[in-house]
C-alpha cells in the first residue's frame, strides 16, 4: 500500500504541472483567448488552485505514505477517504460529465480517454484503501 502511495503521490504531482499546461498541451489558445474575460479569468484561477491541491495532495502523501498505509490515524484516514472521494468523482466525471464525442473513433483521443479513466480510478482505489482497507 505504501509504494502504491508513493506512486500516487508522484504521478498527482505530475498531473499538477501538466494542469499549468494543458491549454498549450491541447492547443486551447484561440479557443479560451476567445471565451468571456470573466470566464477565462476563472478558468485559469481554477486551473492554478487544481495544480495547488494536486500539489498538497503529492506531497502530504509522500511525507505521510507509512501512515496512511497503516490506516491506524482518524486523520490519516479521513484524508485518504477525502482524496479518494476526489478522484472518485473525478472519475465519474470522466464518464458521465463529458461527451463521448471527444474521443469515440479517434484512437489517440480514446487512449487518453482510457489513461485518464485508469488514473483517476487507480488513485480512488489506492486512497480509499487506504482510508478503509484496515477496517476490521
Amino acid at each position: 500500500m505504501e509504494i502504491a502511495l508513493h506512486i500516487a503521490a508522484a504521478a498527482q504531482l505530475s498531473v499538477a504541472v501538466l494542469n499549468l499546461f494543458l491549454v498549450r498541451i491541447m492547443k486551447w489558445e484561440e479557443p479560451v483567448a476567445l471565451m468571456p474575460q470573466l470566464v477565462r479569468e476563472v478558468f485559469h484561477v481554477h486551473a492554478w488552485f487544481i495544480s495547488i491541491t494536486l500539489v498538497i495532495f503529492g506531497v502530504v502523501t509522500l511525507r505521510f505514505a507509512g501512515e496512511l498505509a497503516a490506516g491506524t490515524n482518524d486523520l490519516g484516514r479521513w484524508l485518504a477517504a477525502g482524496i479518494g472521494l476526489f478522484w472518485l468523482v473525478r472519475w465519474v466525471m470522466q464518464f458521465f460529465f463529458y461527451s463521448s464525442s471527444h474521443w469515440k473513433g479517434k484512437r489517440a483521443e480514446t487512449a487518453v480517454h482510457i489513461a485518464l479513466v485508469l488514473t483517476y480510478g487507480f488513485f480512488a482505489g489506492v486512497y480509499l484503501l487506504a482510508a478503509f482497507g484496515n477496517e476490521g
